[in-house]
């Protein structure tokens, strides 16, 4: 069973991670938002793909479903954390946190 406590440790251990203040919400963030912890610690919000989103919700639909809003479908999905395992959770991070690094410059 994963805590808000683990999202945090897990989260701010990814390189370049920091926490800011995201309304009631703590944000996690390196050039993007990649995951936002709810104030009681008990759901957090991951950006994935929406093809992410699709397979972490059919795969684990106990834990995790689409924020029933437009940023669902843009790949915004809340996850249960007492429904995930560290290890899970972990995993769900780091796939976060890939969409959220910083986009390549262009070379002129």
């Amino acid at each position: 069973m994963a805590t808000g406590a683990d999202l945090r440790r897990i989260a701010l251990a990814l390189p370049g991670a920091i926490e800011k203040p995201h309304f009631d919400r703590a944000a996690f963030v390196v050039a993007r938002t990649f995951v936002t912890l709810a104030a009681d610690g008990q759901t957090a919000n991951f950006k994935f793909a929406p093809d992410e989103q699709a397979l972490k919700c059919e795969v684990a639909g106990e834990a995790f479903a689409p924020v029933p809003n437009a940023w669902g479908a843009q790949g915004w999905t809340t996850a249960q954390l007492a429904r995930l395992s560290r290890d899970e959770l972990a995993a769900a991070l780091e796939m976060a946190w890939r969409h959220a690094q910083p986009k390549p410059r262009k070379r002129k």
